[in-house]
């Protein structure tokens, strides 16, 4: 199938079926056709693995001012007020379009539009709407119900986009712009060409180029990597947020244990120093670290967590909540309860293994307030982007809430663009490639580049270790692109491609930033510099 844009019926594609693309998609939808592309089964993405919650200014509390004050004292210095206060100040309109799309936040008949608001990390006061601690499920289950029963969405599930159609493939001698994206629908093998109005990538981050992340499979940073390959800049890709606690369990180590729970007082223990299996229970830690304790900024809580384990030996640390009783744990955060207790933990009484894990890439694609890349035609939203918002680390609970603000206003500059001329590009060409004969190296590099990343990039960095990294990712990169040029595309190809696209924009970037800054600590540069600047990366 071959879809042709012209001025009544061009479809807009939207890549990923996370809150950012249907948020895109339910405000674009009454007025022109929508296809959503989702690589996996619809539960598979990174929204409905969200446990916190939203950031809603609404309590009488809190204002506008300290939201922004927050958002940039956790940034560290590096976020653009202008991008917080707009977002900060369209808060309460997104938590109630939530609503109003029948998600089932968790109730308080005397809290701001009668919800509970939670409070995490680097928060000054309670500020966190939320569905117990299974927010993103709640979200996406709502919205996908919206987006499903519209006859003017369509949904395709297991279809990947491969590219950016670009002027260069239509050999057009004028400015480069984006008309479509090749898609592979995995189940067919086959690669087909779909031409659109607009793009909008949403496909979320980069978590998986790590070894240990609490991301699902579908975080290869597809969107990042096709966006630079077409020629789009990139800013602040050395900023990846490693989650303080992820669970230590060897039957299941992409499960997060949301923030929430220690901002309902929770708190870090070290293993005991007379065991000998890193089963006992030691000291709390975090205040010879922080003066806000566990309260601190998911950077400082991570890098403690990660010192204290490197200083004693240990594989993880724990996280207690027993004080807060068994009833408050069950009713504010049953999936986590049930979870740890299908794993043989009771969190009602035994405190819960964690370690640090790759979670949130807080650079990305460049894109302004409506979403707009570099090329036009190109739009981008969510942790695909780079906004400004994050800085050099992003405030718990703001990643939701930017998905929603900016989804919104990247749906209007669409609505609002001049039909474009009419273009048919050429069909994927497969007649110089053959069916892979091993996949072995597939998964060999695949392996290879994720070990490597986590040795050398991670949450504590060094020159000599980045340098090591960049080299051995050139060697990777040539070695993926020969297979690439030989052989049929697959969803694992496509995506190893992807990832070592970014794991080369995470190294130069981190190359490039002379200091330790939020996300991004250097033992070579361990200082902070007086004034500092996003890091942007052009092609």
């Amino acid at each position: 199938m071959q879809i042709n844009p012209n001025a009544a019926t061009a479809p807009v594609v939207i890549v990923g079926a996370g809150l950012a693309g249907l948020t895109v998609a339910l405000h674009l939808a009454p007025d022109r056709p929508v296809i959503v592309l989702a690589k996996r089964e619809m539960h598979e993405g990174a929204t409905d693995w969200a446990q916190g919650g939203i950031v809603g200014v609404l309590g009488e509390d809190d204002s506008i001012e300290s939201h922004v004050r927050d958002t940039q004292d956790a940034g560290a210095g590096l976020v653009d007020e202008h991008t917080a206060r707009f977002i900060a100040e369209h808060s309460a309109a997104a938590i109630g379009w939530l609503v109003s799309q029948g998600v089932p936040f968790s109730p308080d008949p005397d809290g701001p539009l009668g919800l509970h608001l939670t409070r995490e990390g680097g928060h000054a006061v309670r500020r966190i709407a939320h569905a117990a601690d299974a927010t993103g499920h709640a979200i996406h289950q709502a919205l996908l119900e919206q987006v499903k029963c519209h006859p003017n969405i369509v949904l395709r599930e297991r279809w990947m986009a491969v590219d950016l159609i670009t002027s260069r493939h239509l050999k057009r001698d004028e400015p480069s712009r984006c008309y479509g994206v090749y898609a592979l629908d995995i189940d067919q093998g086959r690669v087909e060409t779909l031409a659109a109005a607009a793009v909008v990538l949403s496909t979320g981050g980069v978590g998986k180029v790590y070894r240990y992340t609490s991301n699902p499979d579908t975080s290869t940073g597809d969107g990042i990597a096709m966006a630079w390959r077409a020629g789009c800049r990139v800013g602040n890709m050395e900023f990846i947020q490693f989650h303080p606690t992820c669970l230590y369990h060897p039957q299941d180590r992409s499960f997060l244990i949301t923030e929430a729970m220690r901002g309902e007082g929770a708190y870090l223990l070290l293993p005991s120093a007379t065991t000998r299996d890193g089963q006992g229970y030691g000291e709390r830690f975090m205040q010879r670290h922080d003066a806000r304790g566990e309260l601190a900024p998911r950077d400082i809580v991570a890098r403690a967590i990660d010192f204290e384990m490197k200083k004693h030996g240990v594989d993880h640390v724990w996280l207690d909540a027993r004080h807060l009783g068994e009833a408050f744990l069950k009713e504010h955060f049953p999936t986590i309860h049930a979870r740890c207790l299908k794993l043989g933990i009771d969190i009602a009484r035994q405190p819960i293994p964690v370690v640090p894990a790759a979670h949130y890439t807080c650079g990305g694609v460049v894109t302004d307030l409506e979403g707009r890349c570099d090329l036009p035609g190109l739009f981008a939203v969510g942790e695909t982007t780079y906004t400004g918002l994050h800085g050099a680390n992003r405030l718990a609970s703001n990643s939701l809430l930017e998905c929603v603000v900016l989804g919104r206003t990247c749906a209007a500059a669409i609505g609002g663009l001049e039909p474009s001329a009419s273009a048919s590009p050429p069909a994927w060409d497969e007649s110089q490639v053959e069916n892979a004969d091993e996949q072995v190296v597939i998964s060999h590099n695949w392996d290879e580049l994720r070990l490597l990343m986590w040795n050398y990039v991670g949450i504590v960095r060094t020159t000599k270790r980045l340098q090591r990294a960049l080299h051995r990712i050139d060697l990777l990169k040539h070695e993926i692109g020969e297979y690439y040029a030989n052989f049929r595309v697959s969803r694992d190809l496509l995506e190893l491609r992807n990832l070592v696209d970014c794991a080369e924009l995470i190294v130069r970037s981190a190359l490039m930033r002379h200091e330790s800054r939020g996300l991004h600590y250097s033992r070579d540069y361990p200082q902070t510099l007086p004034v500092s600047f996003p890091t942007v990366l052009i092609r």
